[in-house]
């Protein structure tokens, strides 16, 4: 399932195999995000194309929409949105948090109203469990409560342990479900949280692994807190992981984030940031952040970073895809939403080569040391 298969010389970064039903992983991964069964303004086929390993989707916004009989009826999230490689499922547990306003937590699960019509939704571990199932991803994720950042410890200690409950209740409901299932693939991740306090961190983590998962999360980061608070969520986390299990960081990052996680021990990574900010004009480069809309760019011939792969770095200039942008042509979108995931994805490559030639420490500090605009990380 998973093979960990090089390490670095000066740093805890890993590279690893995650092998699922629907292909192999290598690690360090980004994984797209298709929330609502797509990446926004890329097809599958593209995602193909930029060699995309694994993407991810949303249990709570695929219930709601188009809802569980529809996915059912065309057999399957993998079916239904025309992907062929590995899908991971969200549990929905950063969308309760992101609705806390509007929802009750209890024992029992989450009760809320949908964003969509306000209709009353329950989800529940055993629930999150069923939906993922229907979907049918290659990894599912447990039912976790999000604390906000600031929290008071009171608070993140009785979050935890309801979080521990509901990753037992999440087991359960699992493993009895793959009872049913002759040779089910399915693999289980279960969730660290903590907020902000190392000796929580430490608790959640011994906790979730005495439970046993086929991979293990930190949650509860990219929440608002300040990146030193969030790097060390995730060094307080670490250690306390099992080596020979995937361990994903939930909702990160910037492209220096993610390398100095990798640095961390971490293997996979999620975020909206590439598909968001080019819907923004706005580029990643491996000096920084390109904002396309600037005037800067009305009359530059050049691609939007010399020497890229990229559909839209090989077939296009700055000058036309800034024109596309102020004139909200789709196609400046797409263009720069396929730069940027092919950068993320082009940076996790570089980073496994590196690894690789145990030369990672240096890269990371040469990419970190030239990279010279960050952005803020949001799930």
């Amino acid at each position: 399932m998973f093979e960990l298969l090089a390490t670095d010389s000066n740093s805890k970064a890993r590279r690893g195999r995650l092998t699922t039903a629907h292909g192999v992983i290598e690690t360090p991964a980004f994984m797209p995000v298709g929330t609502q069964g797509t990446v926004k303004a890329v097809s599958p086929r593209e995602l193909r194309e930029l060699r995309a390993q694994i993407i991810l989707g949303n249990t709570y916004h695929l219930f709601v929409r188009p809802g569980l009989d529809a996915v059912r009826h065309f057999g399957g999230l993998h079916r239904f949105m025309n992907w062929d490689g590995p899908i991971l499922t969200d549990s929905g547990g950063y969308q309760i948090f992101s609705l806390a306003r509007i929802r009750k937590i209890t024992e029992e699960g989450a009760h809320f109203q949908n964003h969509l019509d306000g209709t009353p939704t329950f989800i529940s571990p055993e629930i999150a469990i069923e939906i993922q199932a229907t979907l049918g991803g290659d990894v599912a994720m447990v039912l976790d409560e999000c604390p906000p950042w600031p929290c008071e410890r009171e608070y993140a200690a009785r979050s935890l342990e309801l979080t521990t409950r509901w990753a037992e209740r999440s087991k359960v409901a699992f493993e009895n479900r793959k009872s049913k299932i002759e040779n089910c693939p399915q693999l289980l991740f279960g969730i660290v949280q903590g907020a902000t306090f190392p000796e929580l961190r430490r608790e959640a983590a011994e906790a979730i692994v005495a439970i046993g998962f086929d991979g293990y999360a930190i949650g509860g980061v990219s929440v608002g807190e300040p990146e030193p608070e969030m790097m060390a969520a995730v060094e307080k986390s670490e250690p306390f992981l099992p080596n020979d299990k995937p361990r994903y960081a939930m909702g990160l990052g910037t492209p220096p984030q993610m390398l100095e996680l990798i640095a961390r021990g971490i293997d996979l990574f999620d975020c909206v940031l590439p598909t968001r900010l080019a819907r923004n004009g706005t580029a990643f480069t491996a000096s920084g952040t390109l904002n396309l809309k600037n005037a800067e760019f009305a009359l530059d011939k050049s691609p939007i970073e010399e020497g890229c792969a990229c559909p839209a770095c090989r077939e296009f200039i700055r000058g036309y895809i800034r024109h596309l942008v102020k004139a909200e042509e789709i196609l400046g979108l797409r263009l720069i939403t396929l730069h940027n995931l092919h950068f993320y994805l082009e940076l996790m490559k570089r980073a496994r080569a590196a690894i690789e030639t145990k030369t990672f420490d240096r890269f990371r500090r040469d990419f970190v040391a030239g990279y010279g605009q960050t952005t803020d990380s949001h799930r």
